[in-house]
């Protein structure tokens, strides 16, 4: 497991970050404060106070893990 920060301040970031981890089988967590929300549901990521940025937790390894964090450089802050 890997925990990065990432930045969803966009309706349609957040439509692009939803459709780029939805490619990959593995879970992943956005947490914010107290709230950990499935980072696949786009009305949970909208429950969220995406103003700052926001803990992603990957579930993976490996080259998995390479491949996802490849994806998701666009988003990390």
């Amino acid at each position: 497991m890997k925990t990065i920060r990432i930045s969803l301040n966009s309706i349609e970031k957040v439509k692009r970050f939803v459709n780029t981890i939805s490619q990959f089988d593995n879970d992943f967590d956005l947490v914010s404060g107290r709230y950990v929300i499935d980072a696949k549901s786009i009305m949970g990521i909208f429950s969220l106070d995406l103003s700052r940025p926001i803990d992603l937790s990957v579930h993976a390894d490996g080259e998995e893990l390479n491949a996802i964090m490849e994806a998701l450089k666009e988003y990390e802050v």
